[in-house]
C-alpha cells in the first residue's frame, strides 16, 4: 500500500498498520518480532502481589476462597430447607416469604461461587503481563502446540491439581447446585399416582351444565342431542371463589380434579347402544355420560356427530365411538373414553350413579 503525490508518483507508505501492523501484509516479509516486547517507559514496572511472595498470605487466601465456596453449599441446603419448611401462605415484610427465602439463599450461593472464582483468579493463580499478537489467519501448527502449551502451564500454574482445599470445597459448592434443581422438580405437578386415578364424581353427585350450573332432566335432551356438563359441586356456592371444596381434595390437587371433571352427555336410540360386559344399565333412556378429556393428550372434546355416533378430538383427530363404550375408531389415542354411569335421583335429575371406574384423562407411562 503507498501514498500517491499529485504528480502519481509512489511514496513509501509510512503510516501505522491497522491489526498490529500486519493487515494486508505478507508476515513471512516482516522481521522477527522479538522474543520480549520492547519495554515501554510509561508502564510502571510490575509489583508482585502479597499472596506470590508471602505464604501466609497465600494460605489466607485459600482458607477464604475455600469459605466462599463452603458459604455457597450451606446456602444452597438452606434454600432446600426453607422451600420445605416455610409455607406459601407467609410473609416477611410484606413480601412471600417462602420466595424471598428462596431468592436470597439461592441468589447468595451464586454469588458465593462467583466472588470465589475471582477472588482465586486474582489471588492465586498465575500473574504476568502478556502480549498477543492478532494474525488474519488461521493459527500455524506452532501456534496451536504454543496455546496447548499455555493452556497446560496455566492449569498447572492455576494450582487447581495442587490446592486440593480450594479444589474440593468448589467442586462441592457446585454439587450442591443441584439440589435446588432437584426440589424445584416438586414445583412441576404432582407425580402420576392416586391423583390422577381419581376423580370428584362418586355416586349421588348431580350432573349440571357446564356454563350455568342448573340440574339436568332426561326430558331436555333429544335424541342426537348433547349437553356438556359437570359436578353440580364446582356451581354451589362457598367461599370467596364462589366453589365448594371437597374435604378429600387440597390445593394443586383439586385444581387437577376440576380440569378432569367435565363430561358430555349425549342421547342415542337405546337399541343402537352396544353397552360393554356390566355396562347394561349405564345409561337412562339412551343418554350415555362420558369424559370430555381425550385419553391421548388431554384436549376437550365436544365434536359430536349424532348420526354416526363419533365424537372427534379437535387436537389430533382422534374418533371415540360412543355408542359402543367409547371405543377408539381413529387416531393416536391408545383407551377409550372413560364412561360415567348415570342414574335419576328423587327430583327428576340426571347424577352420577357411581364414580369413574377407569382414570381420566391424557395417558402417560403407566397406563400403556
Amino acid at each position: 500500500m503507498s501514498h500517491h503525490d499529485p504528480h502519481g508518483e509512489g511514496l513509501p507508505d509510512h503510516s501505522p498498520a491497522i491489526d498490529g501492523g500486519t493487515s494486508g501484509q505478507d508476515l513471512s516479509l516482516l522481521p522477527d518480532r522479538p522474543a520480549e516486547p520492547v519495554s515501554d517507559p510509561g508502564i510502571a514496572p510490575h509489583e508482585p502481589r502479597p499472596t506470590d511472595i508471602d505464604p501466609i498470605m497465600e494460605r489466607r487466601a485459600e482458607r477464604q476462597i475455600a469459605m466462599l465456596f463452603g458459604g455457597a453449599a450451606l446456602l444452597t441446603l438452606a434454600f432446600c430447607v426453607a422451600y420445605f419448611l416455610i409455607d406459601d401462605s407467609a410473609t416477611f415484610a410484606g413480601y412471600n416469604a417462602s420466595n424471598f427465602a428462596l431468592g436470597l439463599t439461592l441468589g447468595l450461593a451464586l454469588l458465593f461461587i462467583g466472588i470465589g472464582a475471582i477472588q482465586w483468579a486474582r489471588k492465586l493463580m498465575a500473574d504476568h503481563e502478556l502480549v498477543e499478537y492478532r494474525h488474519g489467519a488461521a493459527s500455524t501448527a506452532a501456534d496451536r502446540a504454543e496455546s496447548i502449551a499455555a493452556f497446560q502451564a496455566g492449569a498447572d500454574e492455576s494450582g487447581f491439581g495442587r490446592r486440593t482445599l480450594v479444589r474440593n470445597s468448589l467442586l462441592g459448592s457446585l454439587a450442591f447446585l443441584g439440589l435446588p434443581a432437584v426440589v424445584l422438580l416438586g414445583d412441576l405437578g404432582p407425580l402420576p399416582g392416586d391423583v390422577y386415578a381419581r376423580t370428584v364424581w362418586k355416586r349421588g353427585v348431580r350432573i349440571v351444565k357446564d356454563v350455568s350450573g342448573d340440574p339436568i332432566r332426561p326430558d331436555e335432551l333429544a335424541v342426537g342431542g348433547q349437553i356438556n356438563a359437570a359436578p353440580a359441586s364446582f356451581f354451589e356456592s362457598e367461599g370467596p371463589d364462589g366453589t365448594v371444596t371437597p374435604a378429600e381434595y387440597e390445593g394443586h390437587e383439586l385444581q387437577i380434579e376440576k380440569t378432569k371433571a367435565p363430561v358430555i352427555l349425549v342421547r342415542m336410540t337405546p337399541d343402537d347402544i352396544t353397552p360393554a360386559p356390566g355396562r347394561e344399565d349405564w345409561d337412562v333412556d339412551g343418554i350415555v355420560c362420558y369424559s370430555k378429556i381425550c385419553t391421548h393428550v388431554g384436549c376437550p372434546i365436544s365434536l359430536w356427530e349424532q348420526q354416526t355416533h363419533q365424537l372427534l378430538c379437535p387436537c389430533h383427530q382422534s374418533t371415540f365411538d360412543l355408542a359402543d363404550s367409547g371405543r377408539v375408531l381413529f387416531g393416536p389415542a391408545a383407551r377409550a373414553m372413560p364412561q360415567l354411569q348415570i342414574a335419576v335421583d328423587e327430583e327428576g335429575y340426571l347424577i352420577a350413579a357411581d364414580g369413574f371406574t377407569e382414570p381420566v384423562g391424557p395417558s402417560y407411562w403407566e397406563r400403556g
